[in-house]
């Protein structure tokens, strides 16, 4: 939780103010890591894509073999229920999850009901000109024969958190990650995209990375606009060749790459229209 910050619990089917506990030292989650979230967003008045994040959630659930018991709809309700107890302009990360409570006669398989939460927490968006530096790391993204990369489970982020802190201790604040065969998959944190005369290219999904809710908006926004974002395998050699390089990604929205191991890139037009162009959507979703 960030220091200060103000943290809405919803649990047992009611709101709670507080970062309360709903986990027991003996639930599926807590010692077998079967637990999945996603991350939304709320700002000025408008949560965008909340829906599809509620879906995605489930559909994670149902990868780690958890029930999601939660409909998308009801969930989406629930969240704004729980916004009303913040201030209008404040900016608040939506993080619904679900954890497994029960093992079957094995213990490792997750079996009955879910346990099921949701967090709101004060946390604001980055500044408009925040930018990032990038390196290269030697951890990989798995593939589904290894781990369940078709969903937002915790269990990935350790290996993520591998990948920062790698970057971090080369002075960079992020890293651009391989996939099994060595091609570009995305960021430590978040989708990558690049931009070539101007064309806009993005990697294949090709079932080691998730490709994000925010990455299909910006990739429509850009359709809407008149520029195709082309999926394709890329390599890190594209990187260096490349004009621009941004991430996208839910807690930012759009993230300005101005370093990959000293090839060095200026905030392009293309990212500012991206950026330009998915708050405006977003606040013409405001009821």
């Amino acid at each position: 939780m960030a220091f200060g910050s103000k943290v809405r619990t919803y649990f047992n089917g009611t709101w709670h103010d507080g970062d309360v506990p709903v986990m027991f030292a003996a639930d599926h989650g807590a010692w077998l890591g079967s637990s999945v979230f996603d991350g939304a967003r709320y700002f000025d008045g408008v949560a965008p894509d909340l829906l599809a994040h509620c879906q995605r959630v489930n559909r994670s659930a149902e990868a780690l073999m958890l029930k999601p018991e939660v409909s998308a709809e009801d969930m989406v309700q629930i969240i704004w229920d729980g916004i009303r107890g913040f201030d209008w302009d404040d900016a608040i990360y939506l993080r619904p999850m679900y954890w497994g409570v029960d093992g079957d006669g094995t213990a490792i398989i997750p079996e009955g009901n879910a346990g099921f939460a949701i967090c709101l927490e004060e946390r604001g968006l980055a500044p408009t000109e925040i930018s990032v530096r990038t390196t290269t790391t030697r951890f990989r993204r798995p593939v589904l024969e290894d781990a369940v990369v078709n969903a937002k489970a915790g269990c990935l982020y350790p290996n993520n958190a591998r990948m920062l802190r790698e970057a971090n201790s080369k002075g960079y604040q992020n890293a651009l990650v391989a996939d099994a065969m060595g091609n570009l998959a995305e960021s430590a944190t978040a989708n990558v995209f690049l931009v070539k005369d101007g064309e806009v290219f993005t990697p294949i999904p090709n079932g080691t990375f998730l490709a994000g809710i925010t990455r299909a908006r910006h990739m429509k926004n850009l359709s809407d606009d008149g520029t195709e974002v082309h999926e394709t395998v890329l390599t890190f050699d594209d990187v260096r060749n490349a004009d621009e390089v941004f991430l996208s990604g839910n807690m930012n929205k759009v993230t300005p790459v101005t370093e990959f191991d000293g090839t060095n890139y200026q905030v392009g037009p293309v990212t500012r229209r991206v950026r330009e162009m998915y708050w405006d959507w977003a606040m013409s979703e405001r009821v």
